[in-house]
């Protein structure tokens, strides 16, 4: 799948970023995610996603930053833990105080075990990441297991944003190896060129979402129907399983 990443914070008005939500649906992208580290929240967040539900016909999903990075005008928020961060805040505590908000205005929490690796970018940053090694799978690996064993259904490797390398093939193999099929597996950061798409998937990854090839593009549609055909036909070569 593909995920289309639109942080409002990074276009220059909310026409904008709404148009390119819109090219990013009609380029095929299967779901578009609305957030970033910083910022978005308040009546940014809801006007944005207010716009992008009314312009596109696929789900609209968060990409929290915080606790206050949450509105009911969304589908879906991915409801994270960065597992690898410094700070029990980023672990557990936002998420305790996050649980009521969005129990109560009903949108759907994907449990998802966030892992941000390589040099991580702002998110590092601002979440006080430890970050993996890009050069160290099997520690990746083991944390993205540790992670399924706990109970979540969606794991999440982010190199951040606009990062100096991508997540290597050898890392998002090693923790497709490691995962159930039921395990859902998203694929962040650096994921510019069809290549770098086709590798991913090749690699084991079920999702990629890319947010700054589309930030960066005059033409979004045509980027993204680029992107989405690399991941889509790398998929049909990945063997189907056991039913």
């Amino acid at each position: 799948m593909f995920f289309a990443l639109i942080d409002p914070l990074d276009y220059e008005s909310l026409e904008a970023a709404v148009n390119a939500s819109r090219e990013a649906y009609e380029g095929g992208a299967d779901m578009i995610v609305v957030g970033g580290s910083t910022g978005v929240q308040g009546q940014t967040l809801d006007a944005t996603v207010s716009e992008v539900k009314r312009a596109v016909g696929v789900p609209v999903n968060l990409f929290p930053g915080n606790i206050a990075t949450v509105t009911g005008r969304a589908d879906s928020i991915y409801f994270m833990s960065m597992l690898n961060s410094r700070n029990p805040y980023w672990i557990s505590e936002a998420q305790t105080l996050a649980a009521p908000v969005v129990k109560k205005i009903g949108i759907e929490p994907l449990p998802t075990a966030y892992l941000v690796v390589g040099d991580g970018g702002t998110v590092s940053w601002v979440g006080d990441a430890k970050p993996i090694p890009l050069n160290k799978p099997k520690i990746a690996a083991a944390m993205a297991l540790a992670a399924e064993y706990m109970g979540f259904r969606f794991i999440l490797t982010d190199a951040g944003s606009n990062p100096p390398s991508p997540i290597p093939p050898e890392m998002i193999s090693a923790v497709h190896s490691v995962l159930s099929p039921e395990t859902f597996y998203i694929v962040a950061g650096g994921v510019k060129t069809e290549e770098l798409v086709r590798a991913a998937i090749r690699a084991g990854a079920d999702a990629v979402q890319v947010g700054t090839a589309i930030e960066n593009t005059k033409d979004v549609k045509g980027t993204v129907s680029k992107l989405v055909k690399a991941a889509k036909d790398e998929a049909k070569k990945r063997p189907q399983p056991k039913q």
